[in-house]
């Protein structure tokens, strides 16, 4: 029996990322980029937007990472694909259609390309909840980073 883990520290300064950034909500999604930025800059990646390893790219809202994340994965251009955005209830169904949708479109990113595709999109019922997950409790944004990092290292691993 063979037991396949990813880690944190392999060969991350060759690595090419993308992250996929939803407008609306910047004031969650700023502070989740930070975090994971945080993340990646403490595991050896060069975060500089003038550099080789991190491409940014900001979108709308939650509901258009989903596409974009697809074309970034499909592109063969990047190690992983990192999403990051926040749908928060309000007091119409658009909170349902949104994260349902934001939710299967970067599931099929992932599935359709072979490329890591992180979900980082925060579904909370307040904006209270959404700003205690990206910073003032504690910052998931770092947990997307890692989870970024495992995925690329667990997959060039498995046969």
């Amino acid at each position: 029996m063979t037991t396949f883990e990813g880690t944190y520290n392999d060969h991350t300064q060759t690595l090419k990322l993308a992250i996929v950034i939803g407008r609306f909500n910047d004031l969650v999604t700023s502070k989740l980029l930070a975090g994971c930025q945080d993340c990646l800059k403490r595991h050896g990646v060069d975060i500089s937007t003038d550099g080789e390893q991190v491409d940014y790219v900001w979108v709308p809202g939650s509901f258009e990472i989903g596409l974009v994340a697809k074309r970034l994965a499909a592109s063969g251009t990047y190690d992983a694909v990192i999403c990051l955005g926040a749908v928060i209830r309000g007091d119409t169904p658009h909170f349902d259609y949104v994260s349902a949708e934001v939710s299967k479109g970067v599931a099929a990113a992932g599935f359709q390309t072979g490329v890591p595709v992180i979900f980082g999109i925060l579904t909370t019922d307040t904006m209270q909840q959404a700003l205690e997950r990206a910073g003032i409790k504690s910052n998931l944004g770092w947990g997307y980073g890692l989870s970024a990092l495992e995925m690329v290292s667990l997959l060039k691993k498995l046969p």
